[in-house]
């Protein structure tokens, strides 16, 4: 009786270092229905990351072509690197029904934002300033100008959550996951994204 086909959007973004891979990799582990969706980066791989799995990996020019064909959902200059979201495969998935994350910078988001206004815009926060800290200086994989340089962004992006629709704390990955499927729930049973059907 009530029909909704296509799949839901869902962009989870924040700060650097809040926790957003974390938390999204929780939410799609048990959840055949829902899909991350890999990134393009002109950054360097971190230890472990793998072509193709936490992003794709592309040089300038290769990012640069795709920009000037219009083969990006969004993307962002961020750090003296370049991020974006490849459109095909999120507009495939979409129509065939499968809920998808952007995992992306507030600056990507904007963007989407523009271009896809009925997706879901959750915006992850850290617990504190001095947590977020921690966690960029934990992972270690940032000189600490680059980590200063994070944190004076991270206060910029702070005043764009007022932009998105939902606010969640990641206290814990576990607490935020819980929230971020009660969205979706919620958000699959809204009436602006359901057809009933009278037979």
């Amino acid at each position: 009786m009530i029909e909704n086909k296509k799949g839901l959007l869902i962009v989870v973004s924040g700060p650097s270092g809040v926790g957003k891979g974390t938390v999204c990799k929780c939410l799609e582990e048990g959840n055949d229905n829902l899909f991350i969706s890999i990134s393009a980066t002109t950054r360097n791989p971190r230890n472990g990351e793998v072509d193709g799995k936490q992003y794709y990996f592309y040089d300038v020019e290769k990012f640069q072509n795709m920009i000037e064909n219009n083969q990006l959902m969004e993307w962002a200059c961020f750090c003296d690197n370049y991020y974006g979201t490849p459109k095909a495969p999120v507009e495939k998935m979409l129509l065939e029904g499968k809920d998808v994350i952007l995992e992306i910078e507030p600056q990507g988001a904007m963007k989407i934002m523009e271009q896809c206004p009925d997706a879901v815009f959750v915006f992850l926060f850290p617990p504190s300033m001095e947590e977020l800290r921690n966690r960029l200086c934990g992972r270690g994989t940032e000189a600490e100008d680059v980590v200063e340089k994070r944190l004076e962004i991270a206060k910029q992006e702070l005043l764009m959550a007022d932009k998105y629709n939902y606010y969640v704390v990641n206290d814990s990955v576990e607490n935020s996951k819980s929230k971020i499927e009660a969205i979706i729930t919620a958000e699959k049973a809204n009436k602006e994204r359901c057809k009933i059907i009278i037979k």
